[in-house]
């Protein structure tokens, strides 16, 4: 595709939207801008190609297609169904699934799927069979109210928030905190990793239906084959949640035990992220749960969108050629370069460093919490996310911790010197941020002043590191 044909693509498209509301195009024309002009270091953000941007815009957003491939709840689905085929089997031969459900919209979405096909494979289908029905309409109403009981009581065991887990993996506020009768496990106070022992006498002691393995915001890899051990053990299913680390997993960074794919019953992941592709959720599982996972939709999902499937197809396309591989190999390479600048610098992380995508920074020993931390940093055009830490003093809102992701500015072109210049520029602002007072006088956790000249010094510096490598290269918009 030529630069001359994807400007022109994007510039028409512009005009038609400026036509019936200007206000839109005008933003959409700005968030090209700022994230041109801006270091984008979120762990959960990447940049999509513009094949796979162009492939949402178009009219399979028109149609309703509830069910699955042959098997629809509307006529007119034949487009849609080649569509969703392709996604499928591209997912499958990415990832060495035996089953794969690209319909979810996003990460919770799939969750959602992923949990529920669980309950019904686990506990409604043995019910079923035990008491000779075929469906729960089939079921007198006192067998209903128990079997309900029984899908709202199993167990869930998953990674606490605090220790990098998602807040789908059954943190309280979140449905999955309230589906479930939940129990959390951590990492080990003096080191900050996984502690598999800790783990297993966990799950002894917790019997869960369900073991969560995965996470937001843990810099280390994770062997998913003790994790397969400790759910075998206790007879629970194990559930991987990869939206994260997917792009290290399809490039083959993660291999063997670090890879989730052939020791987990069922894997959720969003398609974005590390993975490069479309906002949305996919579903990979063992040909067991394939029956169950086939019903999200409408069990848990409302229709498919069908243009995002379309462009997940696209992505994973793109995902399978060689290409890609070393794209998720420099990400992993990039994000030793970035905790090797922090570390060299001074600058604490959690677990001391990482071997996956992110870096966890403890902004404590600055004196901030990670929301001043992540505001001065915003002021200074570096977009970062405030994030818990194990312990944290100061909770999941205002946070002692910021996370920061390679996966963009890999995908623009930054490499280890980019990324050594990029944690010297933080480690400037954090050191030149002071923590506000609230208006009683005392410390506050969310007001700051960020010194006098730093806010333009480091824009400038980054501008100079973004100049050399530019978002969409060749794309000029009329």
């Amino acid at each position: 595709m030529t630069d001359a044909l994807i400007s022109s693509a994007y510039s028409q498209a512009l005009e038609v939207i400026a036509s019936v509301e200007p206000r839109i195009a005008a933003a959409t024309r700005q968030e090209l801008a700022d994230q041109r002009g801006s270091l984008k270091l979120i762990a959960s953000e990447n940049y999509a190609s513009p094949a796979v941007l162009l492939t949402m815009g178009t009219w399979l957003s028109d149609k309703y297609a509830e069910g699955t491939v042959g098997h629809r709840f509307y006529a007119g689905c034949q487009n849609v169904d080649t569509v969703e085929t392709v996604a499928a089997e591209h997912a499958r031969e990415l990832f060495g699934a035996e089953y794969a459900y690209v319909q979810p919209h996003s990460g919770i979405d799939a969750n959602l799927v992923a949990f529920w096909s669980i309950l019904a494979h686990r506990v409604e289908a043995p019910a079923l069979a035990n008491l000779g029905a075929k469906n729960v309409n089939e079921l007198t109403d006192a067998d209903w109210e128990t079997l309900r009981h029984e899908l709202g009581n199993q167990r869930l065991l998953g990674m606490s928030l605090d220790a990098g887990g998602h807040l789908t993996h059954g943190f309280r506020p979140n449905i999955s905190g309230k589906m479930f009768h939940q129990q959390q496990y951590g990492t080990d106070p003096e080191t900050g990793l996984l502690d598999y022992d800790a783990v297993a006498a966990k799950a002894r002691e917790f019997k869960p239906l369900i073991l969560v393995a995965g996470y937001s915001a843990y810099p280390r890899r994770v062997n998913f084959a003790k994790m397969r051990e400790i759910a075998d053990e206790v007879g629970a299913t194990l559930m991987v949640d990869m939206a994260h680390f997917a792009g290290l997993v399809a490039g083959k960074v993660f291999t063997g035990d670090e890879d989730p794919v052939p020791h987990a019953h069922v894997v959720t992941t969003t398609t974005h992220k590390s993975l490069r592709g479309p906002r949305g959720g996919m579903v990979l599982a063992t040909e067991e749960y394939a029956p169950s996972v086939d019903r999200g939709c409408p069990m848990v999902l409302g229709g498919p969108l069908s243009h995002v499937m379309a462009a997940k197809a696209v992505a994973l396309a793109e995902a399978r050629q060689d290409s890609f591989r070393g794209y998720a190999q420099k990400v992993a390479d990039n994000a030793q370069s970035l905790a090797e600048g922090f570390t060299s610098r001074g600058a604490r992380l959690v677990t001391g460093g990482t071997d996956n995508h992110l870096v966890l920074l403890d902004v404590t020993s600055f004196g901030l919490t990670g929301r001043q931390a992540e505001s001065a940093l915003l002021d200074a055009g570096v977009v970062t996310n405030r994030n818990s830490i194990p312990a944290d003093p100061n909770g999941a809102w205002y946070t002692s911790g910021i996370r920061l992701g390679t996966p963009a500015l890999t995908t623009r072109g930054f490499g280890h010197d980019e990324f050594d210049r990029v944690a010297e520029l933080i480690v400037h602002v954090l050191a030149n941020t002071q923590p506000g007072t609230t208006k009683a006088g005392g410390p506050s956790k969310a007001s700051y002043a960020l010194g006098d000249g730093v806010a333009a010094k480091v824009k400038d510096a980054s501008a100079e590191l973004l100049d050399k490598h530019p978002l969409y290269p060749g794309l000029e918009l009329s």
